[in-house]
């Protein structure tokens, strides 16, 4: 897995690729909460370049969009294909997070 963090007014992209597995999603934790620390609470998640992500991804990208609600904030999940998209489906994610 790999990230690019970039900054456009008051929301943070992040661009991943790859494929999100437990001890990338705890990498990818670790990034964003440093972010909302850093009083960030806008973040737009590009996941048109990742191929797979497990339970443990999708429970990180849960952990932040909390964060950022409580913050005024929230997550935007962009780019989602695939077997990605359906594992947003299937597990009504979806739901908890504007898709674009």
């Amino acid at each position: 897995m790999k990230t690019a963090i970039s900054f456009n007014e008051d929301q943070v992209i992040v661009k991943v690729e790859g494929s999100i597995y437990v001890e990338d999603a705890a990498v990818l934790r670790e990034e964003l909460l440093r972010l909302i620390e850093n009083k960030h609470n806008k973040f737009i998640i590009n996941l048109a370049q990742v191929d797979f992500i497990d339970s443990s991804g999708l429970g990180v990208l849960v952990g932040i969009q909390k964060r950022a609600i409580e913050r005024g904030g929230g997550v935007i999940i962009a780019g989602a294909t695939g077997v990605v998209k359906e594992l947003f489906q299937i597990s009504r994610l979806y739901k908890a997070f504007e898709m674009r």
